[in-house]
Order: structure tokens, then C-alpha cells, then sequence
């Protein structure tokens, strides 16, 4: 007596083994940091933060890497000298609506060597293409009682100021370029160096690093890194952001506490 046998399953090709990040057959940057919190307490006079990262690059084309670190936007208000009558006088103030409060790059070599004018600029790197924020249209705004003309794209005095923001923040050590900062210590090994400096502002820093080509950006690998207060620093800032009225009144009474004190001490001696 014959049975008739099920038909043998039908054969499972095996899976094709991934391919991990280091084979994949392209062109592309990645990098990290030594340190993404960096902490400020009384003591802070500044850090050094290190990039690094790696470049796979399967072509014979050689590559350059681009490291731009930008920090929180924040208002500028401006005074521009002015000579009236044989008097030197402050004109009115100019609001900014928004400048990166840290603005670092650094790179392989000069960027007008790396790629032309307009793709620096499309994408935003380096000083001289560097984002500052301003509205279309003119108009005026009152703080603080005083009146601030927010400065227009269009107006002729826009780019004297807006070179008065970078100057400023150079002197500052807030904004700064590098030519060869960034420097590779092995085969596609690369690293680089962040300064910040003791009044750098607190928020969230944002790094791209850009892998270019023939001119042309091929990668780009984004980093965060975080700048805050701590301890009493912290507690203090909260607070006088939180109720900036009590914190007031607060500084007000010690001040005049403080210089009663003082005039007791002296009054003995």
C-alpha cells in the first residue's frame, strides 16, 4: 500500500548578512564629542571641548571637513557714534532680532578653497555667510522705555551693523574661524577643537560637521551640546528669571544692607 508523501517545503533562500555602517560603499562623515554637557559654576574660566570623527571614503577623490558650532540666538541691541554739533552722541538703538551667541568653524583648510561663494553661503558656513536674523520691514519697539529702531534687510546702514555684531563678538572670543582646526591624526581619523570661552551663554549648542567633495557637500553628521548653570549659579539665575520683581527688590534691600553694615563698620573704626 502506497501513501502519497506531502511535497517538501519549499526552499528558504537565507537572508542576505547586513551591512554595517562601516561597508556601506559611500561617501559619509561621523562624529561625536569628547563631552555634550558642559557645566558652569563660579569657578568656570572657559573649556575645551573635542570633536572627533571619522571619514569613509571608498573613492580616490580626496575630502575636507567643515566643523561649524553655533549657540543660542539672542536679541543685539547696537549704538552707533554719531558727531553732532562737534559732540559725539549714541543714535538710537538697533535691535537685532536674533545673532547666534556662539559662532565657531573650523576646517581642513581655508573655506573659499573648499567650495565657491554661493554654496558657502547656501549652506550658511562661516562668518562671512553667517545668518543673522533681521526683519524685512522697519519699524520701531519700545523697551524698557527706550525705543529701539529694529534695523531693516533693505536698509544701506545694514551691513555696517551687521559688521559691528561680528566685530564685537570676535573681540569677545564668542565668534571665531579656524583654517585648520581641524586636523587628521590618522587615516580618515579627524579631530577638532571647541574653545568656549567664560562667557560663553548657556542653552543648547547645535555642530554640524560637513564632509565635502569636488567642492560639493556629500555628508554632514549634527551634534548637540548643552551649556548650564549649576549649584547656586543656577538656583540664582532661575529665580531672577522666574520673578524678575522680588529678585529686584531682593538685590535692592541687600545693597542697602550691605551699605549700612559698612557705615556701622566704619563709623567704630
Amino acid at each position: 500500500m502506497f501513501q502519497a508523501l506531502p511535497p517538501p517545503p519549499p526552499a528558504v533562500e537565507a537572508p542576505a548578512p547586513e551591512r554595517s555602517a562601516a561597508t556601506v560603499e559611500q561617501v559619509r562623515v561621523a562624529a561625536a564629542l569628547t563631552d555634550a554637557r558642559v557645566m558652569i559654576d563660579s569657578s568656570f574660566r572657559g573649556d575645551t571641548i573635542v570633536l572627533y570623527g571619522a571619514v569613509f571614503n571608498p573613492t580616490p577623490e580626496p575630502t575636507d571637513v567643515v566643523v561649524v558650532v553655533r549657540g543660542p540666538d539672542a536679541p543685539v541691541r547696537l549704538v552707533k557714534k554719531t558727531r553732532n554739533m562737534g559732540v559725539w552722541l549714541n543714535s538710537r538703538p538697533v535691535l537685532f532680532e536674533g545673532a547666534p551667541g556662539f559662532y565657531m568653524t573650523s576646517s581642513t583648510r581655508p573655506l573659499n578653497e573648499i567650495a565657491d561663494f554661493g554654496q558657502l553661503r547656501r549652506l550658511g558656513v562661516g562668518l562671512n555667510h553667517l545668518r543673522i536674523n533681521a526683519p524685512e520691514e522697519s519699524r520701531t519697539e519700545t523697551r524698557y522705555g527706550v525705543r529701539d529702531v529694529v534695523v531693516s534687510r533693505l536698509g544701506e546702514d545694514y551691513l555696517d551693523y551687521r559688521r559691528a555684531v561680528i566685530r564685537l563678538r570676535e573681540a569677545a572670543a564668542l565668534y571665531d574661524t579656524d583654517p585648520e582646526g581641524v586636523s587628521f591624526v590618522d587615516r580618515g581619523l579627524f579631530r577638532a577643537e571647541v574653545e568656549l570661552p567664560a562667557v560663553a551663554p548657556t542653552g543648547q549648542y547645535f555642530a554640524e560637521v560637513w564632509l565635502f567633495q569636488d567642492g560639493e557637500p556629500v555628508s554632514v553628521s549634527n551634534l548637540t551640546l548643552t551649556v548650564e548653570k549649576v549649584g547656586i549659579e543656577r538656583d540664582i539665575f532661575d529665580f531672577a528669571h522666574r520673578r524678575p520683581w522680588s529678585y529686584g527688590i531682593l538685590c535692592v534691600l541687600l545693597a542697602a544692607f550691605t551699605g549700612w553694615a559698612a557705615s556701622r563698620v566704619f563709623r567704630r573704626q
